[in-house]
């Protein structure tokens, strides 16, 4: 039928014929688009856009009951340090409210709301802590019943999409925090703007993740370490060793920190210098952006 429609538009002025192929141009390309889906990556593997939520939903499902203790053994207690230094970054005043995304077992929130009380004798900041995964939130409602913190209104839990926050108003927070987690999304500027939108004038966007090591020899025994040691651990500890050859493979898929950095100016954020502190050589970074 095409072709015949070809044959027939052949005597046509050249105009007509060049808005005519013009038009069977974008249907072709059109039709390959819905059988040749976007991809993107999930670890060292190619895959459907769509796919990747549920793909991730179902690793940390599968690593929500031994999420602390892996992080223990992987970082060597190290991850522990790192938080604590997120939080001195942070340094949050009294009555601050901040959004926890991807907040997992509550290692942030925790360490947030205990800062404003040891430091600031506090007990009006607030935490909501949302994570698009049921099992990892209620790893951190569990952490949170028995602390002092569990018959206070100063904590809320909500499962939200880090890329499409529903339930969280424009300009409700003063910071917006995502600690080991913006890797995992399918889009992370999509996640950067919707940090700026919720954030009040004047709040900050912080964020804390594996990042990239420059130093080659130190790169090569991390590489080593990465590849060749925690998947076992994972086999040993947690019994499953895909979900955490899946967790190293994120971290190398991660934009270094340069490149990021520039992905949260671009989403309107303004940053302070390179906008970004290494840890541990760059194995982890702190960024960081205020919206001005």
């Amino acid at each position: 039928m095409l072709r015949s429609a070809l044959v027939s538009r052949s005597l046509l002025p050249s105009t007509t014929k060049r808005a005519f192929f013009s038009t069977v141009s974008k249907r072709l390309q059109q039709q390959q688009q819905q059988h040749d889906p976007k991809l993107t990556h999930f670890g060292f593997r190619n895959v459907p856009e769509e796919q990747k939520e549920s793909l991730v939903h179902q690793v940390f499902a599968n690593v929500a009951g031994n999420y602390d203790v892996m992080n223990d053994a992987m970082s060597l207690g190290i991850h522990r340090i790192w938080k604590d230094q997120f939080i001195r970054s942070m340094a949050p005043g009294p009555g601050t409210k901040l959004l926890d995304v991807a907040g997992g077992t509550g290692d942030i929130a925790m360490r947030f709301l205990d800062y404003c009380k040891n430091i600031h004798r506090d007990n009006t900041s607030h935490v909501t802590m949302v994570d698009i995964n049921p099992h990892m939130l209620e790893e951190g409602k569990k952490r949170f019943a028995s602390s002092p913190y569990a018959n206070t209104n100063q904590t809320e839990f909500m499962v939200q999409n880090a890329e499409k926050l529903e339930n969280i108003p424009d300009e409700s927070m003063d910071v917006y925090t995502i600690a080991f987690g913006i890797r995992n999304c399918t889009h992370v500027d999509r996640v950067v703007k919707e940090a700026y939108r919720v954030l009040k004038p004047g709040g900050r966007f912080m964020c804390l993740e594996f990042s990239q090591v420059d130093n080659p020899l130190i790169s090569k025994v991390y590489d080593i370490y990465s590849f060749d040691v925690i998947p076992v651990l994972g086999q040993v500890i947690a019994k499953d060793r895909d979900s955490y050859q899946y967790l190293v493979e994120s971290i190398r898929k991660f934009p270094p920190q340069e490149e990021f950095a520039q992905i949260i100016r671009d989403a309107g954020f303004s940053t302070v210098g390179k906008g970004y502190e290494d840890l541990t050589f760059g194995v982890a970074a702190i960024h960081s952006g205020y919206k001005i």
